[in-house]
């Protein structure tokens, strides 16, 4: 049987199965321009998977001055993408409980 749509990929499984719809553009990503958010000079707390959102984001912020009604989809893509890498680091811990239990269940 041919279907229509295509397989979908383990990263839209998991967000189909927490229930989370994904905007594009919001993905976290693990390899970062080290060089960019540096330039960018984001703070060390800040870095992680999503500061490639946040460079542009506080860009915004300054063409801005921080005008809070001029921002919006950067800042929401910027709070998705951590709220996707949240859904991630949850799937991850689940899977290293299941391998934990199914390891001790042989012992």
């Amino acid at each position: 049987c041919h279907s229509l749509h295509p397989k979908p990929t383990q990263q839209q499984t998991i967000q189909f199965t927490m229930g989370h719809h994904v905007t594009p553009g919001s993905e976290p990503k693990k390899d970062q321009d080290l060089q960019a958010i540096k330039d960018a000079k984001i703070p060390l707390a800040w870095r992680d998977t999503c500061s490639h959102i946040l460079i542009e984001l506080n860009k915004c912020r300054r063409d801005t001055w921080y005008n809070p009604n001029k921002c919006e989809h950067p800042r929401h893509l910027y709070e998705e993408c951590e709220y996707n890498a949240y859904l991630q680091r949850v799937e991850a811990k689940v899977q290293i409980d299941k391998v934990k239990k199914s390891e001790q269940s042989e012992d």
